[in-house]
């Protein structure tokens, strides 16, 4: 890991900040990428070793360019991708607005898309990378007032088993990582302490993640799927 380039977005919180800590603890360089420059310095000021910021809007191809530009032509390289970047807006279906449908669709999936897009010119040019979808079990089955949610993240499982298909034989891996709950922001405004403080620590999410894709000798993992245990 020490010498790793490290791209994560919505990394200003969660399982992002998680996942941040964790591989600079390590020695990586990590590339914080989200769309608020303050919550990403408070989590760069909490790094142990090197690290960049980026604002940027995911949903936006042409802003998602421009950043990915910046960093392969100041590091050279990227070793890691963790699409985690994502939004929840729950409510029972014909209660969604627009903006809402637009907003997880925009950020869950064309944002994976439009990330893995960008890291995978560079790592077939470097014919080394690794791209880590966090997904969520909402991209497993169905679930009442999460309709678009799950739609997104659907299309996240999708594309994720696609590229899978596609870069069989690669030095390139990709892999899934579809959990339940856990204790971050996202459910701010939704349930209350009680209820989150009963889902799954980002920090331990993190460690299985990263344990899952450490690279082993005639073993792939294209996925993981963690539950909260009821």
């Amino acid at each position: 890991m020490g010498n790793q380039v490290v791209i994560i977005t919505g990394a200003g919180s969660g399982l992002g900040a998680s996942l941040a800590k964790k591989y600079s603890e390590n020695g990586a360089h990590i590339c914080l990428l989200g769309r608020t420059e303050n919550k990403l310095r408070e989590i760069g000021k909490q790094l142990p070793n090197n690290y960049s910021i980026h604002t940027v809007d995911v949903s936006e191809h042409e802003d998602v360019k421009r950043v990915f530009d910046t960093i392969i032509q100041t590091y050279g390289k990227v070793d890691l991708l963790f699409n985690n970047a994502g939004v929840g807006i729950f409510d029972l279906a014909e209660e969604l607005n627009d903006e809402a449908v637009h907003n997880m669709i925009d950020i869950n999936l064309k944002g994976t898309i439009f990330c893995s897009q960008e890291v995978l010119k560079q790592m077939k040019k470097q014919d080394s990378g690794t791209i880590v979808n966090i997904v969520s079990t909402a991209g497993l089955i169905g679930k009442a007032t999460e309709s678009v949610y799950c739609a997104s993240k659907f299309g996240v499982k999708g594309f994720t088993e696609s590229l899978v298909v596609e870069l069989t034989g690669t030095p390139i891996s990709v892999f899934a990582a579809y959990m339940g709950g856990m204790n971050t922001d996202f459910w701010a405004g939704i349930f209350d302490e009680d209820k989150t403080s009963k889902m799954m620590n980002p920090d331990d999410i993190a460690e299985i993640i990263i344990e899952n894709i450490k690279p082993r000798k005639n073993i792939s993992i294209p996925e993981i799927i963690i539950k909260n245990i009821k």
